[in-house]
């Protein structure tokens, strides 16, 4: 019988830790093919590395279960599961962020109860009262016998799958429920079109749109904080016990630095509030390094003031145009929001995007 070891993936590529990193990557990389069937969402090593670098606002303990071997040979294969802890150290520091997988040969050994034990000693450690967790599903599974609904009321899991196990087993309770929705390009340019020209002419001349690659100019650096600011307060978060995020420019030109060394590239476009000079709105794709036909839609938020002016469906038709004329490889989106979100669901639901699966959000409160 294969037994295993818990070790802590180093924060540096050394050639006695850079097994522990390729084979942390790998485990990750088969978890999300076998969850999504496709690699969207799969990641490199480098990627990984430059995300665990800097750890001013959050602190990024990774771990691996490591099948025991007597010569402890540096293979990544031997890496059979992986846990990521996110500790935020500005706000929020009374919550942590978990992730565990095992490779889908591995499974129903223990091994992700070991890691579970392990995560949870981390988080008692740094003083922290609420966990968050989150389970992958293909499907939404419509209303019926054996579902579980989000305390939102809105959106349902399987209670019977696995990752549902695991966590109410452990205490968890679902609070949440988001919807993966994909676009598909080449898209309908004339609907697209339609729909940014009649997005203006409700906006009206108060707002015009402004863009930029990765580095947010100096201009609108203290207004992208904001807009990131507000993404913690403004965006639905259900029953998940989360408090404001507080960002600034010094946290901007962080992020910045470190998605440059993750070979992240951003596509920001955003509405100025001409009147005041001040940021309305924003979307954002992220490009990744392994792939040229896949982006993530990452952050959209139009905030509260400015809500009722179709600033949503304007600047994300405007960055669509835009996706399809600098990146004309580019196949899909995929986009996540909140099920009660349903402001932002039309608008995708009208621009084209599909439902293509989703996720359950869960918490467990610690005594």
């Amino acid at each position: 019988m294969t037994t295993w070891s818990i070790r802590e993936v180093p924060v540096s590529e050394t050639p006695e830790g850079a097994w522990l990193l390729h084979g942390y990557t790998d485990a990750m990389n088969d978890v999300l093919l076998d969850a999504w069937g496709n690699r969207d969402f799969e990641r490199t090593a480098t990627e990984v590395l430059g995300s665990m670098h800097d750890q001013r606002y959050v602190s990024k303990p990774r771990l691996v279960a490591v099948a025991d071997d007597e010569h402890d040979a540096p293979d990544p294969a031997r890496v059979l599961g992986y846990a990521m802890v996110n500790l935020p150290l500005q706000d929020n520091t009374h919550t942590a962020g978990i992730e565990i997988g095992v490779r889908p040969a591995q499974r129903r050994r223990g091994v992700g109860a070991s890691l579970y034990d392990a995560v949870l000693t981390l988080v008692r450690d740094a003083g922290r009262a609420t966990v968050t967790a989150a389970t992958d599903q293909q499907v939404e599974p419509p209303e019926g016998p054996g579902t579980l609904a989000a305390t939102t009321g809105v959106g349902r899991v399987e209670a019977d799958a696995a990752g549902s196990r695991f966590l109410l087993q452990r205490g968890f309770a679902l609070e949440q429920v988001e919807r993966y929705s994909v676009f598909d390009l080449p898209f309908d340019a004339d609907l697209v079109a339609k729909h940014r020209a009649e997005a203006e002419a409700h906006a009206g001349p108060d707002y015009r749109l402004v863009s930029w690659l990765s580095h947010a100019p100096e201009e609108w650096v203290d207004e992208y904080a904001l807009l990131n600011t507000r993404m913690s307060t403004d965006a639905p978060l259900g029953g998940l016990d989360l408090e404001e995020d507080v960002w600034d420019a010094e946290r901007v030109r962080v992020t910045e630095k470190q998605y440059q060394e993750r070979e992240l590239e951003l596509l920001v476009l955003a509405a100025e509030h001409v009147p005041t000079h001040t940021l309305a709105a924003f979307t954002c794709f992220m490009a990744v390094p392994n792939s040229d036909e896949f982006v993530h839609q990452d952050d959209t938020l139009v905030i509260k003031e400015h809500r009722g002016k179709r600033l949503g469906m304007l600047v994300k038709t405007a960055n669509l145009q835009r996706l399809a004329a600098e990146r004309p490889t580019i196949r899909r989106v995929g986009t996540w929001n909140a099920e009660e979100n349903s402001y932002m669901l039309s608008i995708n639901v009208a621009l084209g995007f599909r439902p293509a699966g989703g996720s359950g959000e869960w918490q467990l409160k610690l005594s």
